[in-house]
């Protein structure tokens, strides 16, 4: 198994975990847990195909994908006391998830011959929309709309990808320390209250 068949198929179980944890969290039957566990898995992934003409869609040719679903839904529910901190643990994987799907993302965009910063786009898209489609589904407002700091720490370890790379660096080392930077920025900025500007004015 190569490094990025690897990181995708981690990336996939991240992100079903946060799926999961999502939906039990609203009291979805378990029909509903395993559509938002899909949904959030595989929405980034599928637009990305979709946008760089990738089709069938990668999750519809490797049933690998498909497979790996119902076996990370099933385990987390068995687990799913043991993961105490509901919140705790979805800010976790959904954090992992985004850093491994924004490499996975631009990764398919230098296969497709795309500029450095289309590909940064398509990293980011990959690795934000299925929350995006998981948040809408659970009746929440997305996290990449809120104040936490989401997308911009996917643009942030993109850049830092292609600037390693200019470097010299092993592809190698700098597609793991992206991730590592993804995940790292994203901790540090919910740890340490780090956001976007406020465009609002404050009430009087």
């Amino acid at each position: 198994m190569g490094l990025y068949q690897l990181v995708d198929i981690l990336g996939t179980i991240a992100f079903a975990v946060s799926g999961v944890l999502v939906a039990m969290d609203k009291r979805l039957d378990l029909f509903g847990v395993l559509i938002i566990a899909f949904v959030t898995a595989i929405g980034g992934g599928t637009l990305r195909d979709l946008l760089i003409g990738n089709t069938p869609v990668t999750w519809m040719r490797d049933l690998t994908y498909v497979s790996i679903l119902p076996a990370t839904v099933v385990l987390t529910i068995i687990f799913s006391r043991q993961l105490k901190y509901l919140r705790k643990s979805l800010f976790l994987f959904d954090t992992i998830g985004i850093g491994l799907y924004t490499m996975l993302g631009i990764e398919k965009g230098l296969e497709a011959n795309l500029s450095p910063i289309m590909c940064i786009a398509l990293g980011t898209m990959t690795a934000s929309f299925g929350g995006v489609l998981r948040d809408i589904l659970c009746n929440e407002i997305p996290v990449i709309f809120r104040k936490e700091i989401y997308a911009t720490v996917c643009i942030l370890g993109g850049t830092l990808y292609f600037i390693l790379k200019w470097t010299g660096i092993p592809e190698e080392y700098a597609y793991i320390s992206s991730i590592l930077a993804v995940i790292t920025l994203r901790i540090l900025a919910v740890r340490f209250s780090i956001r976007l500007p406020n465009i609002y004015p404050s009430k009087p």
